[in-house]
């Protein structure tokens, strides 16, 4: 095991050929809408060596997804350079395969379209033959042959980002940049794909950069570990070689001395740092210890207001079919489920096994095939604000700020409460998800770690007969999942909406 110290960390690749990939002096900063300047990285120093494994561990809102967009080409740069082989940086390219934490795929197409985009946009040179090869291969490698005809719409999360990775690796790229593409999925799903990216880097022994907030997954898959800090302008501040032997097998390695002892070394540093972090619950210290209700406006009050206890949400013989070139596909059947106001109900299984699909028919959002649903005595047909949902991957207008994003569901829910009693609801929310500090950055600007909790707080807001959450803490890290779940308990006890939340997670079900 070697360690480098934290105060002169060796960012350099090892070896003696020239690295892949070079980072010198990366700076990137960003200026929220009342004009104060935020450093997200300030001159981040990082060498990766051709066929090198990097994995970049750091805590949300570190700066992790700009640094993948910075090295992608994606964004502009305030200071330094990006060098690819050599050669600076000018743009994205095909030399660059990205996998994002939130897939980006076209839900109108199949899996199959999805893949042969890029395909085709790549390799125009290639015969129609060989690029259809090329989409079947590797629509094979990540595990969704049988899948391939099915419209990404109709994919649960996991499949859908096997589906991103599937298309990233089809155009071949030099360098394999991966952000969190695995944070959603469930333990299985997850292992599954963590073979098949230590298969690629085996045998293709092509460059791969990892941004995980997992440590144990940065420990199974990388040669190295670069830690960035807290920030604000985060740089990588410590580096661990893993000198682990291939292969590593999960179950043996909790068992090797070597594993365990730079494990360990991680860990401490990730918890000296998370020591100067501050807490999502302290920063709500200032919110007024009142009940929700007491901060809405009378109006809505009497228009939420139910005499409605028992069996206040029925799910009964719920049923979804999508269709496909192969037939009909029958994803869940006989669902039933009875709530009394005040519930909350998780419901838990494997990824692909149907949890957002009655997620999604719950809100209104994905079409009954067969049952139906009722809530509060009235029969769901549409979505609607008396629904809420908390997707998985953060849903909001990215030029808009935290603030701007929840006043969208405010405004239209208070149609009569005043210009200050709604902004006492947006302000209230977003201070007891802990982003008083940030209410006027931009969404854009924010980490997924941060989204989510303007997720969280404009579903709250929205005082809602029924609040779905669609794995809401699944792309974070672990100590920002923890402060998020602890946030979520303690507003949902003043709340006491009815809830339903989907998760992979037992811990946290």
């Amino acid at each position: 095991m070697t360690v480098v110290d934290a105060h002169t960390p060796d960012t350099t690749s090892p070896g003696d050929t020239a690295p892949a990939l070079s980072l010198r002096g990366i700076s990137k900063h960003y200026t929220d809408g009342a004009g104060n300047v935020t450093a997200v990285l300030d001159g981040l120093d990082l060498d990766v060596g051709v066929g090198e494994f990097v994995a970049v561990l750091g805590f949300s809102g570190s700066g992790k997804t700009t640094l993948v967009s910075a090295i992608a080409g994606l964004i502009e740069l305030d200071g330094g350079e990006v060098l690819v082989n050599g050669t600076p940086s000018t743009g994205p390219g095909p030399d660059r395969g990205v996998v994002f934490q939130s897939y980006s795929l076209l839900p109108w197409l199949n899996v199959t379209g999805n893949v042969a985009l890029a395909v085709d946009a790549v390799h125009a040179d290639k015969s129609k033959a060989e690029r259809a090869q090329m989409v079947s291969d590797v629509i094979e490698l990540v595990g969704l042959s049988h899948a391939k005809d099915r419209k990404v719409s109709q994919l649960s999360g996991g499949m859908r980002q096997r589906v991103a990775v599937a298309r990233a690796l089809s155009t071949e790229p030099d360098i394999l940049l991966l952000d969190e593409p695995l944070s959603a999925l469930d333990a299985l799903t997850r292992s599954k794909l963590q073979d098949e990216i230590e298969r690629i880097r085996g045998t293709e022994q092509r460059t791969i950069v990892l941004v995980t907030n997992d440590v144990d997954e940065a420990l199974l898959l990388a040669d190295r570990i670069a830690e960035l800090d807290q920030g604000p302008g985060s740089r990588i501040s410590r580096v661990f070689d893993v000198t682990v032997e291939r292969p590593r097998i999960r179950t043996e390695l909790n068992h090797d001395p070597d594993y365990m002892e730079l494990r360990n070394e991680i860990v401490g540093y990730l918890d000296e740092l998370n020591a100067e972090k501050p807490k999502l619950l302290a920063a709500d210290a200032s919110a007024p210890d009142l009940e929700p209700t007491d901060l809405l406006p009378k109006a809505y009050r009497d228009a939420a207001a139910s005499s409605v206890e028992r069996r206040y949400l029925e799910l009964f013989n719920l049923k979804k079919i999508y269709p496909t070139p192969n037939g009909p596909l029958t994803v869940c059947e006989d669902i039933d489920l009875l709530m009394d106001k005040g519930d909350f109900v998780s419901l838990i299984g494997h990824s692909g096994c149907g949890k957002s699909t009655v997620l999604t028919m719950a809100a209104g959002l994905n079409e009954l095939y067969d049952g139906g649903i009722v809530l509060d005595h009235r029969e769901i047909t549409a979505a609607g604000p008396d629904k809420a949902v908390v997707f998985q991957a953060p849903s909001l207008l990215p030029w808009l700020s935290a603030r701007e994003n929840v006043e969208l569901g405010v405004d239209r829910v208070y149609p009569n409460a005043t210009a200050d009693e709604r902004n006492e609801v947006v302000e209230y929310y977003l201070k007891r998800v802990g982003l008083g500090d940030a209410m006027d950055k931009k969404a854009s600007e924010l980490s997924n770690g941060m989204k989510q909790r303007v997720g969280l707080a404009r579903a709250f807001a929205l005082s809602p007969k029924l609040l779905l959450l669609d794995e809401p803490c699944g792309m974070l890290d672990s100590l920002t999942r923890w402060d998020l779940q602890d946030v979520l308990v303690e507003v949902w006890n003043r709340t006491k909406v009815t809830t339903i939340c989907v998760t992979h997670d037992v811990d946290e079900a």
